[in-house]
């Protein structure tokens, strides 16, 4: 396997259409300078942004599957009260899946069980 990596491009660039203003208005607009107290600066970057809880040794995660909804359900628990945090999918959707999920098997046809050992 090589070591480099390269983007080539594949078939005929496709046409830019520039396209000028001929709204009159657009081009004699006045510039606007705003006051500093509502002006937008970026953001401090310094401080890494983070997405998992801050008490994580307090939590757990766990996978589940519903048989009802017929899939893996993702939980993050709280460890000392066993209540849910966060899970995927959400209850609407188990509901939702689950009913679909019924309403397939009611329509499929009922097949007779196989007790015949020769085949």
């Amino acid at each position: 396997m090589s070591t480099d990596f390269s983007i080539r491009p594949v078939g005929i660039p496709a046409p830019v259409q520039i396209v000028t203003t001929s709204n009159s208005a657009a081009n004699e607009a006045v510039q606007t300078d705003l006051p500093v107290s509502q002006t937008v600066a970026a953001s401090d970057t310094s401080a890494p942004l983070r997405n998992d809880p801050q008490n994580n040794e307090n939590i757990s995660r766990q996978v589940v599957f519903d048989q009802a909804a017929a899939s893996f359900v993702f939980q993050v628990v709280n460890d000392k009260t066993d209540a849910v945090v966060n899970q995927f999918p959400d209850e609407a959707m188990l509901r939702r899946r689950a009913y679909f999920h019924a309403e397939d098997l009611k329509s499929q046809p009922s097949r007779p069980l196989n007790t015949d050992l020769s085949a």
